[in-house]
């Protein structure tokens, strides 16, 4: 039980990347009082939680409504997974988010960034979407998805300690440690993709 709290600890960790949201936090609430940030911060870890939760408890049935086999699930998301990974890598992961937040901050009328761009796309992505689906549909039984869950609420809660204090973590880390960071882990999801992929060719094939 251990390795695959482990496992899923670091699956989530890379996927939805808490030091790489603390930065866009930071640079969207600028100008907001500490009280705003703060409830701002919450409320998007809080709904981001919530769309985890439901595609984690129900994930596995809509695809089964939509008739997509398990299998064809882990491929496509191995693959997207993998995109990802290049991006990470290449750093245009970071410009994306970067280009995501300016757009919003330039939009006047747009104010409470907790829901979007914080709780989804950035927390709730494609990414970590498809990853709690994966790794809900690989471990079958109760402890072993109990297991699941806690390790995504491990890295919630991560997610939120770094939005809350995103001002101190830039000033610490600085633009080029988490450059290197987020290419280290665009190598890990990398592998990890692959691994679906192939556990999604092995079912299909035998």
């Amino acid at each position: 039980m251990l390795e695959l709290y482990v496992s899923a600890l670091i699956t989530f960790f890379v996927v939805i990347d808490p030091p790489g949201c603390a930065p866009i936090y930071a640079g969207l609430t600028q100008g907001a009082s500490a009280a705003d940030r703060r409830s701002m911060a919450i409320r998007a870890v809080g709904v981001a939680s919530g769309i985890l939760l439901s595609f984690a408890l129900f994930g596995e049935a809509l695809l089964h409504g939509l008739g997509i086999g398990l299998p064809a699930f882990r491929i496509a998301g191995g693959i997207m997974l993998f995109l990802i990974a290049l991006e990470m890598v290449f750093e245009r992961r970071t410009q994306r988010r970067e280009d995501r937040a300016a757009q919003v901050a330039s939009t006047p009328e747009v104010e409470d960034v907790s829901v979007f761009p914080m709780a989804m796309p950035m927390i709730a992505g494609p990414g970590s979407i498809a990853s709690v689906m994966l790794l809900m549909s690989r471990n079958s039984g109760l402890d072993r998805s109990l297991v699941i869950l806690a390790a995504l609420g491990t890295i919630l809660a991560l997610t939120l300690a770094a939005l809350l204090a995103a001002g101190p973590i830039m000033r610490v880390l600085g633009a080029r440690i988490e450059a290197v960071i987020t290419r280290l882990l665009g190598v890990l999801l990398a592998a990890l993709a692959v691994q679906f992929v192939v556990d999604g060719l092995q079912v299909t094939l035998n």
